[in-house]
């Protein structure tokens, strides 16, 4: 039977969705944290690297990818490769693993826009209430029940009627709410310290928010995994959605545009973020070692202290603050769902058997937050069932709470290295050409044509090899068995797929 699977209705919608995919939870939190502890304006560099030579390849490979097959991620592995048939799967279960938790703190969000909503009327709630919701199974969880509603009903609606629709709506609203909170921000006292902490080199160490600098591995671990996490590469989300593109988009041009609107939103949050966190920390005497910069506790604690301190505005500036994190969970969050609804409506057409795109929304919203509870439940390690709490021990960062523990498996494991993986794959089994016929459909580029061959042949598998080291060392803590682990993977998996199709590969690249 014919697989009706939907399609953008325009190329501007596409370069939303895919956009609003990108942004999300890791922009507002994640990058200007990673980037101030890891040398500000070094990391930026590293970053701005690896956005370029390896972002940017993979999202015009998935992309690519998506649209030749047609297909959700483990049939398009499954379509384009003997070797590596395989390989989707990690592209499903890595976003159903984040989803689990990624589901918890969109909950939050909404949490805290009610609580800031119910301080215009009385008193402004502060950093405390974090502790009182973690605590609190009954909001956690009600909580993470409205953001899956909010994501099924959108999800259900179809690409164009529900994915592509919001994003023209919440991407634009998103960003008119990022100015108005940055221009808040930096009108406050000591707001430049936290501009220094981002933008200036060594300044995280000089002025003593953290004890030492960072070796290079921790910051291209940090770099490449905030690299992946952001852009929603190695996860299956660009092949899904570069499956409803038309034959006639550009997609170097396309792969070019979201790689610089997510990076620029992230630099843009950063500095709505941190410049208000180093400020209120510092104008309140807290010692800035002591300034939260990082993790949940950032926008949940450090910020809704900000607002707190604000007086009567800092409400306002509350709820429209939480409004744009929650549309940055929700873009991001309904690409990861669509990932896992598009594999079994394919499978389903394959089959030959019709189904209903709202009931396989609704399968996987159920058993997402199913999982999701356990996330919420245990409050980020607070409530006592966590996995260290389980298993009674503790390796570094990995298992102290469900959150970190699926954050691991995916973010840590999964997305570098089937990002490695897929780089063999195209320069070592079927060939850079066939992809490149593909993004360039028909037209010619000698320059990106060689630029894209020698960077999935030698730089992505050898970047993604030290990525995948620093991602282990950051949540396992041993540097050297990360060392180990990586350089096995990188020494077996090239092997197998390099060698035996290297004359292949040096004929191709001589037509």
């Amino acid at each position: 039977m014919e697989n009706n699977r939907g399609s953008w209705n325009s190329n501007i919608g596409f370069l939303l969705a895919a956009i609003g995919s990108a942004v999300g939870l890791g922009n507002i939190w994640g990058f200007p944290y990673k980037m101030g502890r890891s040398g500000g304006f070094t990391f930026l560099l590293v970053y701005i690297f690896l956005a370029v030579f390896v972002g940017l390849i993979i999202m015009a490979s998935e992309l690519a990818l998506g649209r030749k097959t047609r297909k959700a991620p483990i049939a398009a592995y499954k379509a384009v490769s003997s070797k590596y048939s395989w390989l989707g799967w990690l592209a499903v279960i890595s976003p159903f693993l984040i989803m689990t938790f990624y589901s918890v703190l969109g909950g939050y969000c909404i949490y805290y826009i009610i609580i800031n909503i119910i301080g215009l009327f009385g008193g402004m709630p502060d950093g405390s209430s974090f502790g009182v919701m973690l605590t609190s199974i009954p909001a956690s969880v009600g909580v993470l029940l409205a953001f899956m509603a909010i994501c099924f009903i959108i999800v259900a609606g179809g690409v164009s009627g529900g994915i592509e629709k919001f994003n023209k709506v919440g991407m634009p609203a998103l960003f008119v709410m990022l100015v108005i909170i940055i221009i808040r921000a930096l009108t406050l006292p000591n707001a430049v310290e936290g501009l220094k902490f981002m933008f200036v080199p060594g300044y995280a160490v000089r002025g003593g928010f953290i004890e030492e600098a960072p070796s290079l591995i921790t910051i291209l671990g940090d770099a490449g995994g905030q690299m992946f996490f952001s852009l929603s590469l190695a996860m299956g989300a660009m092949i899904t959605y570069g499956s409803y593109l038309s034959k006639e988009e550009n997609l170097v041009k396309n792969s070019g545009i979201i790689v610089f609107a997510d990076t620029l939103v992230a630099l843009l949050a950063g500095i709505a973020v941190i410049p208000a966190a180093v400020a209120n920390g510092i104008n309140n005497g807290i010692p800035v070692s002591e300034i939260s910069l990082g993790g949940p506790k950032l926008l949940f604690v450090t910020l809704q202290d900000v607002f707190h301190n604000m007086g009567a505005l800092g409400g306002v500036f509350g709820i429209i603050f939480f409004l744009l994190v929650l549309l940055a969970a929700i873009s991001s969050a309904i690409s990861l769902m669509e990932v896992l609804s598009a594999h079994f409506i394919d499978k389903a057409a394959e089959e030959g058997r019709e189904i209903s795109r709202k009931s396989v929304v609704l399968k996987v919203s159920v058993v997402i937050t199913i999982i999701g509870a356990l996330v919420a439940a245990d409050g980020l390690g607070s409530n006592g069932f966590a996995p260290v709490d389980l298993l009674k021990n503790e390796m570094a960062g990995w298992n102290d709470c469900w959150l970190d523990f699926f954050d691991c498996w995916s973010e840590g494991i999964m997305m570098p290295l089937g990002a490695m993986l897929m780089a063999l794959m195209i320069g070592g089994e079927i060939g850079p050409k066939v992809m490149l016929d593909e993004i360039h459909n028909g037209e010619h580029s000698p320059f990106f044509s060689r630029f894209y061959r020698f960077c999935v042949i030698y730089i992505v598998p050898a970047v993604m090899c030290l990525v995948l080291a620093g991602q282990l060392t950051g949540f396992f803590g041993n540097q050297i068995v990360s060392y180990i682990i990586s350089a096995v993977c990188f020494i077996i998996f090239t092997y197998h797929t390099l060698i035996p199709d290297w004359k292949k590969l040096g004929q191709e690249g001589n037509e």
